[in-house]
């Protein structure tokens, strides 16, 4: 990251990680080697995590990865990414928007999930476009520097990145 940095000083980087199974000492290499957004996504409320995700992917780990990431590194922006549409309930959402506000996750993400294969966990619910607008809401409400909401957002949606620029950019000069 330093070498890339070095050849274009202008250039932002953003990574896309695992929790690397809980060890923060990995969690650091990561977070210290000149990257400006570390992305971490937590994909569902704590109910569902253990059918949805990874059984290796934890909720409280994710939570604890982003977190020392934020206490480790405070510049560097977090974010993290949820997606709608497996029965998750609207008390749910806002409990697990909450937690990542509380550690301190910068930039959210909300989308649908959309089933891949057959062999997926099926959509059970088509989540209304005026419910996505509903959650960009309420992050903005907690806090969230920036929050992108819509059926086809994904963690790596781009629409923010002007706005991840200038927060950057802004910090770098402090």
């Amino acid at each position: 990251m330093q070498i890339l940095k070095q050849r274009k000083p202008g250039i932002l980087v953003e990574c896309l990680t695992g929790d690397f199974q809980g060890k923060l000492i990995d969690v650091s290499t990561v977070a210290s080697s000149g990257l400006d957004v570390y992305a971490h996504n937590i994909e569902t409320v704590e109910r569902l995590t253990p059918y949805v995700r990874d059984h290796r992917a934890k909720y409280k780990q994710t939570l604890r990865v982003l977190e020392h990431v934020k206490q480790s590194h405070p510049k560097i922006i977090t974010k993290s990414s949820i997606i709608l549409g497996l029965g998750e309930s609207d008390d749910e959402v806002y409990q697990t928007l909450k937690d990542l506000r509380q550690i301190g996750v910068d930039c959210l993400t909300v989308g649908q999930y959309m089933r891949p294969t057959k062999r997926h966990l099926k959509v059970e619910e088509y989540v209304h476009p005026d419910k996505y607008k509903h959650w960009e809401e309420v992050g903005k409400d907690l806090g969230f520097l920036y929050v992108a909401s819509g059926p086809l957002v994904r963690s790596s949606y781009r629409a923010g990145e002007l706005f991840l620029k200038n927060v950057i950019k802004t910090r770098q000069s402090i």
